[in-house]
């Protein structure tokens, strides 16, 4: 009796990654090709190997997918303070996230640690817990922000936090005759979808407690070490309680017995339910590197030139896990967020198409300007351009208009022109600040008039 074989597909176009970037990548590719079914393959099942002499994917269950123009958006995996300890968690896919919510809903403490977006994100919608922050930085949110917008930002974690507001929900995507087992357990070390802007949105971020929220910062400090609580016992250390005053916390001790101790590089130790590494990712490049000759960036991503094309033939790249290595534009550069993986996947598939239409493709428009909205604090957030003077050097100044609880206004100025800016806050200047940046034009003459709210910019400079 013959042996059964492995099932085969074969077409023009093959994505790999079920996330943001893998799904407009796909999208796209539909629309250029409506006739041609496109093969979009997501964490499950795990790929196997990607054999481009064959042009070929074999997968985990020993499917073999052919392909002539592959795109790879496998995203990235959390970077962890420490791997195989239960009680630390990594937040960055929607499988992750789920976990995150069913450890805090037994929660009376949580220690977050890292100081990006996630973090941000967590302690501002957590309720009913309390929550340690230790960040490395000087302030909050230093990959987004100054001092004074961290400050603007840090009153808002102690305000009562107002009514939610229903959400814009993005579209849902499932995978075709998936078993629900597949749907509610992930394979070890599979990845699910990335995080968009409203992953914690439909989650009950709460705690055990009934308060809103408390958070308490510890600035300027990293994990030493980790205890679990017999090893914290053992060691004869004190923990801290959570701070309400720092009068007398350096002689006071917690009496609680917790699952987990942190002692931080400031000598401080806490004890909690859990810890949140949420301390930057690493692109989710492995199941891709064994016998391909990627080249690879000083990040550990896939390099892709100004197409997306990676230094193997006919294999794309998109998102998180791609570094571009193209010469930037002075006003853009390449940070791991959900909307470059939009914009990078969308522009992948029009160069996948161009490639086999044998057309030419310029470089798309959204990478001449770093644009990013957010939001923060429940305050809109946009990021324009190099809005933190990255790579300016000492040579430029930095204009602030901030009113407290309401807005806070940056814009980086370089030889009397607009290099970047950043608005928290309904300023509804970004339209006019972006052609202001785009046009570079010579705004030397306005001096600190050009932040003065009651000049409206928008029609000024219409």
């Amino acid at each position: 009796m013959e042996a059964a074989r492995p099932p085969s597909t074969a077409g023009r176009f093959v994505v790999v990654g079920g996330g943001i970037a893998g799904v407009t990548c796909a999208e796209q590719l539909a629309i250029q090709f409506p006739s041609e079914d496109i093969l979009l393959i997501t964490a499950h099942p795990v790929i196997k190997a990607v054999t481009n002499f064959k042009q070929c994917i074999l997968t985990g269950d020993g499917s073999q997918h052919v392909y002539k123009k592959l795109c790879l958006c496998a995203g990235a995996k959390p970077k962890l303070i420490c791997e195989g300890n239960p009680y630390v968690l990594g937040i960055r896919d929607t499988d992750s996230a789920q976990e995150f919510q069913k450890q805090l809903t037994k929660a009376k403490r949580v220690m977050i640690i890292g100081n990006g977006g996630i973090a941000l994100e967590l302690v501002y919608e957590i309720e009913g817990c309390e929550v340690i922050w230790a960040i490395k930085d000087k302030a909050i949110g230093n990959t987004f922000f100054d001092a004074g917008a961290a400050e603007f930002l840090t009153s808002k974690l102690i305000a009562e936090k107002p009514e939610a507001r229903i959400a814009h929900k993005r579209t849902r995507y499932t995978t075709e005759g998936r078993k629900k087992e597949a749907q509610t357990k992930s394979g070890a070390g599979n990845l699910g979808s990335a995080l968009g802007p409203d992953w914690h949105e439909g989650l009950n971020l709460k705690g055990t407690k009934e308060f809103s929220h408390k958070v308490h910062i510890e600035t300027m400090c990293e994990v030493k070490k980790i205890y679990l609580q017999e090893e914290f016992r053992i060691s004869k250390k004190k923990s801290l309680p959570f701070p309400r005053d720092h009068c007398n916390q350096s002689v006071t001790t917690d009496k609680e017995a917790w699952p987990v101790y942190v002692e931080l590089t400031n000598e401080k130790t806490y004890g909690c339910d859990f810890i949140v590494s949420a301390t930057g990712v690493i692109p989710n490049t492995e199941p891709f590197l064994c016998g391909n000759n990627f080249d690879l960036g000083e990040d550990g991503g896939l390099k892709v030139d100004a197409h997306m094309h990676t230094s193997v033939s006919d294999v794309y790249a998109a998102g998180d896990i791609c570094t571009a290595s193209w010469p930037p534009s002075p006003f853009w550069q390449q940070m791991r967020l959900w909307t470059q993986a939009r914009q990078m996947g969308w522009y992948a598939a029009k160069c996948m198409a161009a490639a086999i239409l044998g057309e030419s493709i310029d470089l798309d428009f959204s990478f001449e300007l770093f644009a990013h909205v957010t939001k923060f604090f429940n305050y809109k957030v946009v990021l324009l351009g190099k809005y933190n003077a990255q790579g300016l050097g000492s040579d430029h100044e930095l204009m602030l208009r901030c009113t407290k609880g309401q807005e806070y206004v940056k814009v980086v100025m370089q030889n009397g022109q607009m290099m970047g800016a950043v608005l928290i806050g309904e300023t509804d200047l970004e339209e006019t600040f972006e052609n202001l940046i785009l046009n570079q034009t010579d705004l030397s003459s306005y001096g600190e008039d050009l932040l003065d709210p009651n000049i409206d910019l928008e029609d000024y400079f219409d």
